[in-house]
């Protein structure tokens, strides 16, 4: 069928153009053999499996993955000293499985967008707020002493339900005012501790 085409559409150049571009010119050669690559690519690339091999994040974000990790143990390690002996021990898990890996998830976003002479710049505040403040730790630049990420942990209590810890945190880009929540962990009916007890 595709040979019938073929055919008759050099007829048809033949009898347009009257006779000035015969039918074994060097050009009805090369149509026929630019098809039949096309065809055997297309072959190909129909039997091509693609693979992504996706780059590491910390890889495309970070000079060093030390100051990665170092972000991330600091923020686990302040996050702890918040709890305390009495809140820490109960909510450890909860706060491992669910929140922790938000929190370095909210890291690696937000510090993926900062440079890396501005990212060398960057620390972790050294001391949570105890009684029933919310601040778990910052993120801030040494140079100016301004915060960058305000991560907090609020107590709430819901009717009926009870007591919860809200975790959150806060951007420097919308003046601290927007709420991002990460999870909540459930206390119990009764009034939770002070932090840092």
């Amino acid at each position: 069928m595709k040979n019938w085409w073929r055919k008759s559409l050099v007829v048809a150049v033949a009898v347009l153009s009257l006779g000035t571009i015969p039918p074994n010119h060097t050009i009805w050669e090369n149509l026929l053999e630019e098809k039949a690559e096309l065809k055997t690519h297309a072959e190909k690339s129909r039997n091509t499996q693609i693979t992504y091999d996706w780059p590491d994040p910390s890889e495309l974000y970070y000079n060093t993955p030390t100051i990665l990790d170092t972000v991330h143990q600091t923020a686990e390690q302040q996050s702890y000293m918040k709890f305390g002996s009495r809140i820490g021990p109960v909510i450890e898990d909860e706060f491992k499985t669910v929140i922790l890996p938000n929190i370095q998830r909210a890291i690696d976003l937000h510090l993926a967008q900062v440079d890396k002479d501005s990212l060398r710049k960057l620390a972790i505040s050294q001391k949570p707020s105890g009684d029933h403040s919310e601040k778990i730790f910052h993120i801030f630049n040494t140079e100016t002493n301004k915060d960058k990420i305000r991560f907090h942990v609020r107590t709430e209590k819901k009717p009926i339900e009870g007591y919860y810890f809200n975790f959150h945190y806060h951007l420097e880009e919308d003046d601290f005012q927007q709420h991002i929540t990460l999870g909540d962990i459930y206390w119990s009916k009764n009034t939770p501790p002070k932090w840092l007890s």
